[in-house]
């Protein structure tokens, strides 16, 4: 039975990031992983048939892609970012991924109001596209406190707002439990947002979230991880639970050791997922 379970439980590439991705898929097939969340940097390394041939090969099923954008404040101009968002969508499709993550960009100084209407307008243009090919776009919040130049907004209904505004049945949420685990708000808004929930990252963190993001192992932490799972399972989400663990409290652990604890910490009790 757990080992059935353990189907809906997957891993972040982000979470064992200096291992290429067919150390990846090995490690995590090993330790009883069904899924992985794929990293596009990994994924560019092998090339798509290449890693289909592994996900085939090791029967893991891809739950995700990281990440599209920025499209505010970043590297690339916004057509640029846009026109990679739309080659994301194309190799997600290619690869059976129906969930890519989207990251919106920082503030930058302007405007909240201007700012919101420029994203919204980039991501309709890329949500069309997404629809297109049967992929879906989970729109994830930052925490203020390490992710300002990763996000202009950070709560949920912050993020409630931008897909109302949006419209599409291709956009929704990435639930990083890390992100927004610790805000007591949340917990008014998971029922709004019920509908919505693409994907749920599980992340907890012994402080709230400053400067560089620092997350622990599951279960070590201040966040509700096992109240959270418990909640979103019983509004209805049916989807696959993404384990995402990286920062300075993990990263002298070993990964072999995170993904030991993260198994044994999801195995204890996952009948009600």
């Amino acid at each position: 039975m757990i080992e059935a379970r353990m189907n809906k439980i997957s891993v972040s590439q982000l979470s064992t990031l200096r291992w290429d991705l067919e150390t990846d898929v090995d490690a995590y097939a090993s330790h009883g992983f069904g899924g992985i969340g794929l990293y596009r940097p990994k994924v560019e390394e092998f090339g798509i048939e290449r890693v289909s041939e592994m996900l085939l090969d090791y029967q893991i099923h891809p739950t995700s892609l990281s990440w599209v954008g920025p499209f505010t404040g970043g590297d690339l101009p916004t057509e640029e970012a846009i026109l990679d968002a739309k080659q994301a969508i194309l190799d997600a499709a290619s690869l059976g991924i129906d969930t890519v993550v989207v990251i919106a960009g920082g503030r930058q100084g302007h405007i909240y109001n201007h700012l919101r209407n420029f994203f919204c307008e980039a991501l309709t243009e890329v949500a069309a596209v997404a629809s297109r090919y049967g992929v879906r776009l989970a729109l994830e919040p930052f925490h203020p406190g390490c992710g300002r130049e990763w996000s202009f907004f950070s709560d949920l209904k912050a993020t409630l707002d931008i897909i109302e505004r949006v419209a599409s049945p291709a956009l929704g949420l990435n639930f990083d439990t890390y992100h927004v685990g610790m805000d007591r708000h949340t917990w008014d808004w998971l029922p709004d947002l019920a509908p919505y929930l693409h994907l749920v990252q599980l992340g907890d963190a012994r402080h709230c979230p400053h400067g560089e993001m620092n997350r622990c192992l599951l279960g070590d932490g201040h966040v509700p991880v096992r109240k959270l799972m418990e909640r979103i399972s019983d509004l209805g989400y049916q989807g696959p639970w993404e384990i995402e663990l990286l920062g300075q409290d993990v990263e002298c652990l070993g990964y072999e050791n995170i993904l030991n604890h993260s198994r044994h910490y999801l195995s204890r009790d996952l009948a009600p997922f």
